[in-house]
């Protein structure tokens, strides 16, 4: 068998949106999984969108995530340049389409401006294209060489049939068939001289040996147009899988506007990389067991292109924030802890004990920037509604809780060892000699030191965090609320 050769050929012109980043993915995994090459290329001959720096993202992202590619600009594996503009210079997009020419599968064409604006358009999905007449087509080889030799502008468009069908298979989609009428003669040298990305992209495919081309299902209908090409040069058509649309909860096309479009809009949004790989891989895919949880060694070990879905896929930040939650709840404390200190210390001023801090909201959160909200009361005690004394299952109200912090104050106020057992000893000796249960007494103590109805820790794990002054201070103002309410 072939070994199977896959490439990721994103253009530089940005962050990386999420659907790049599944190509990649998939890309990566359809590779690795068969034991084959992943390429690395880099198509950047459309200037007007260049973006510096988008190059140094793109480098970024593919090593933060683990999709270390076997070739590419800084690892030539003899298939090189790996750089489109690079590869221009060698001549070798021009000499391919000479080569349709002398074949018959392309043609120059001199039309201006003003007579392309003449021409007929259609809509196609959506979309305003012009349908060119092949006029140029049926200029005589002479005309062709003096309009040359005069340094008449000039693009090279492909030669497509106008009758017939041409048929082409997809992975996913199986055997489609178009009517060679709909083939319009597509660009492949612009008037710049540099190739068109559909052409590129069928000559660099075919040069570098690539076996399976991947990519968005916006293609499928351009995919034509690369088959004819591929059958005009007599060179092997690659294996095609079509990828499912991304949208968001709306069913509307993934956009930046949604905040979460890109791999970098998700890390500073507080989220694990390997939890947004690890999301994207299901954006499509699903394994046999349904199972959801995945490293990267696993996905390589598991993934099956053919079990990639037709339908759009959409991107729930609902569901990846759980995801990213069950993450931090598996990870070690020391790292989590390493990972978590920035937004902590963002948080809380105080000397607190924030490894102690970190360990309680480890399990609560599910980004990093969640951490705020969860421990804003150790910084300082807000304004809160004393109604939150009041607890039908632990069967509290704002007269027994008074009564509670009233009772327990003068116990606390000769406690000194604040630690976590030790407070929770005496509160548990009040409880026996009350004969109530534990959360008719913890419940309005939690409440006072903390003035919120949800925590991430229990009474006395929070007064540990506080102290011994701080505690009583707030357990005070709690009984002084709860007289006045």
């Amino acid at each position: 068998m072939t070994k199977i050769r896959t490439r990721y050929a994103p253009s530089p012109t940005g962050k990386m949106h999420v659907g790049n980043l599944r190509s990649a993915l998939y890309e990566f995994l359809i590779a690795k999984h068969a034991g084959g090459d992943f390429m690395l290329r880099i198509e950047d001959t459309d200037q007007e969108r260049f973006v510096e720096g988008a190059t140094e993202i793109i480098y970024r992202t593919m090593a933060k995530t683990g999709l270390i590619h076997d070739e590419g600009p800084d690892k030539d594996g003899g298939y090189g340049p790996y750089v489109q503009s690079e590869r221009m210079k060698t001549g070798i997009y021009m000499k391919y389409a000479k080569e349709l020419i002398d074949k018959g599968e392309a043609y120059y064409c001199f039309c201006d401006k003003e007579r392309l604006a003449s021409l007929k358009t259609e809509i196609v999905e959506g979309k305003e294209i012009m349908i060119y007449d092949k006029h140029c087509l049926h200029l005589s080889k002479e005309e062709v060489e003096a309009n040359l030799a005069a340094g008449k502008p000039f693009v090279i468009r492909q030669n497509n049939p106008t009758e017939g069908t041409t048929t082409f298979h997809d992975e996913l989609y199986g055997d489609i068939t178009v009517n060679n009428s709909e083939l319009d003669d597509m660009i492949l040298i612009k008037s710049d001289g540099y190739p068109t990305y559909n052409f590129a992209n069928v000559v660099d495919d075919h040069t570098m040996n690539i076996t399976h081309v991947v990519r968005g299902n916006e293609y499928l209908s351009s995919s034509p147009k690369y088959v004819r090409l591929y059958e005009a040069f007599g060179w092997e058509v690659p294996v095609y899988v079509h990828l499912p649309l991304i949208t968001d909860e709306n069913h509307k096309k993934l956009s930046k506007r949604s905040g979460h479009s890109s791999f970098e809009d998700l890390i500073e949004q507080g989220f694990l990389t390997e939890a947004i790989v690890n999301y994207i891989a299901l954006l499509g895919w699903s394994p046999e067991d349904n199972r959801e949880i995945f490293s990267l060694d696993e996905l390589i070990r598991d993934f099956d292109y053919r079990r990639i879905s037709k339908s759009p896929a959409v991107f729930d930040i609902v569901k990846l924030r759980w995801m990213n939650g069950e993450y931090l709840k598996a990870m070690d404390l020391d790292v989590f802890y390493e990972m978590a200190e920035p937004y902590l210390k963002a948080a809380l001023t105080k000397d607190l004990d924030l490894k102690k801090i970190a360990a309680m909201v480890k399990t609560r959160i599910e980004v990093f920037p969640d951490i705020a909200a969860q421990v804003d009361f150790f910084e300082e005690l807000g304004e809160y509604d004393p109604a939150m004394y009041t607890h039908k299952k632990m069967k509290t109200n704002a007269e027994s809780s008074l009564e509670v912090l009233t009772e327990v104050l003068p116990l606390l106020e000769e406690q000194e060892d604040y630690s976590n057992d030790a407070l929770y000893q005496t509160l548990l000796g009040y409880v026996e000699k009350k004969g109530c249960k534990n959360g008719y007494v913890m419940w309005p103590i939690r409440t006072a030191v903390s003035g919120k109805q949800m925590t991430p820790a229990g009474a006395t794990e929070i007064m540990e965090i506080l102290g011994k002054d701080e505690s009583l201070k707030r357990i005070r103002k709690g009984i002084e609320l709860l007289q006045n309410a």
